[in-house]
């Protein structure tokens, strides 16, 4: 609950600051000088990217819990037994150890949105953020792609 709140917090704020800093695109637009045209563009554009960026982060969070519950209800999700350290992320080695298994699964199965997400969550217990979410984001992709 507590990372809705901040997805929340986050996307008014930005909000906000879009709206802040079209307005002040918008005035240095009107000066009608090259450089003040040239910073009114980047104030237009720069957070556009960033509104677009935690759109899709937005998203993926959505589409990935989506998943994780589904995946729960089916029974599928490994079994979360890892020792842990006081800050509550697995110890590497042992979350290691049983990454093969997982790596496995998604060779053996690779339109199997299943293995893909097991596997992406082994990859995020072993602490290796990028290659845990382009897993989920196959998983993702291969359950979406049947409807």
């Amino acid at each position: 609950m507590k990372g809705r709140i901040a997805v929340v917090l986050m996307s008014l704020l930005l909000v906000l600051y879009l709206v802040l800093m079209g307005w002040r695109a918008v005035l240095f637009m009107q000066t009608g000088e090259p450089v003040g045209i040239a910073i009114g563009a980047a104030l237009l554009v720069l957070p556009l990217i960033g509104f677009w960026a935690l759109i899709r982060e937005i998203m993926f969070g959505m589409h990935s819990e989506r998943l994780i519950h589904l995946l729960a209800e089916q029974g599928g999700l490994p079994l979360d037994d890892l020792p842990r350290r006081p800050s509550g992320r697995p110890y590497r080695e042992a979350a290691d150890a049983e990454f093969p298994q997982f790596k496995a699964e998604a060779d053996a199965e690779p339109d199997n949105w299943r293995v893909w997400l097991r596997l992406g969550l082994a990859y995020d217990a072993s602490g290796d953020r990028r290659r845990a979410r382009g897993a989920i984001r196959t998983a993702i992709a291969l359950e979406r792609a049947p409807r």
